[in-house]
């Protein structure tokens, strides 16, 4: 099932089907989501909960027992119930069950996914009660209309910076390493090779925003990126690139070596029973 709301600058649809954006069109009707051709990359803006990365194994341990998981946890693949959609607001909830518990995540969490309109933002808030971490990606089109190609636009930092790369094998797994890929720069130019490799997860990050820019018009996609450890720019392997992603992440794949007891996994936000823990990314449409 989908929901809209609008606003006289954007039109957002949700699917319940893991409370996913499944289309942001501007008052000029143009899409400005990725649209999920499966021939390229069949996903549009997933919420990677309760693990973002692989797990080392492709599995983690709990009180003696194993329990297999794929990329990124299971949220983006299962049906949340919609709350209301009304006004400005869009809200949806995940609740674990016995069965989830049994089989994928032996914990309690409820997981809120709020999502509203402000002008030409879009706020996407996550609410996690009980242990879990959570990320978000969000797939921009390229390029935004059929007058520009790849290398009419770039990454743009608020300032000069010097990311830290995590270095990863090509199972998506961290090898330990880190290095610098660019130094004292403002942007990064976007070209068909630029993910040859697949990601850049980039620490220490000092800018409030990252951006997807259109270089001879200035027309910007601006997510705010403040507050998130780490950040991610990704796209699927196609030539010409078709679509280019970014992830602000509260977590980390594991590594090559790190145990796979849950307990001892880096970067997770672990709550107490009853607390909530919450995140929000707030991305604005310049086009």
């Amino acid at each position: 099932m989908q929901a809209t709301i609008h606003n006289e600058f954007l039109t957002l649809t949700v699917d319940t089907h893991g409370a996913e954006a499944v289309s942001l069109k501007n008052a000029a009707g143009q899409e400005m989501l990725w649209q999920a051709d499966p021939a390229v990359w069949k996903r549009h803006a997933p919420i990677l909960f309760p693990w973002t990365g692989k797990l080392t194994g492709g599995a983690f341990t709990h009180k003696g027992k194993t329990y297999p998981g794929g990329q990124h946890g299971f949220a983006r693949d299962v049906e949340h119930t919609l709350l209301c959609a009304e006004g400005d607001t869009i809200r949806l909830e995940l609740r674990s069950d016995e069965k989830s518990k049994a089989e994928r995540f032996p914990f309690d969490f409820v997981l809120t996914s709020t999502f509203r309109l402000e002008g030409r933002t879009v706020h996407h808030t996550l609410t996690v009660t009980n242990p879990a971490d959570a990320a978000e990606e969000l797939q921009f089109r390229i390029p935004f209309d059929d007058k520009h190609t790849t290398t009419d636009y770039e990454f743009r930092f608020d300032q000069p910076e010097s990311p830290m790369i995590l270095d990863a094998y090509p199972n998506g797994l961290l090898t330990g390493k880190c290095g610098y890929r660019w130094k004292n720069e403002q942007s990064i130019p976007l070209t068909d090779d630029l993910f040859e490799n697949d990601s850049f997860c980039m620490a220490g990050l000092r800018s409030r925003t990252l951006g997807i820019y259109e270089k001879d018009t200035g027309k910007g996609i601006v997510c705010n990126v403040e507050g998130y450890p780490y950040t991610l720019i990704w796209s699927a392997p196609a030539k010409p690139v078709r679509f280019v992603c970014i992830e602000p992440w509260h977590s980390l794949p594991g590594a090559q070596t790190d145990p796979q007891e849950w307990s001892q996994r880096a970067a997770a936000a672990c709550l107490a029973p009853g607390q909530t823990w919450e995140t929000t990314l707030s991305t604005t449409f310049e086009r």
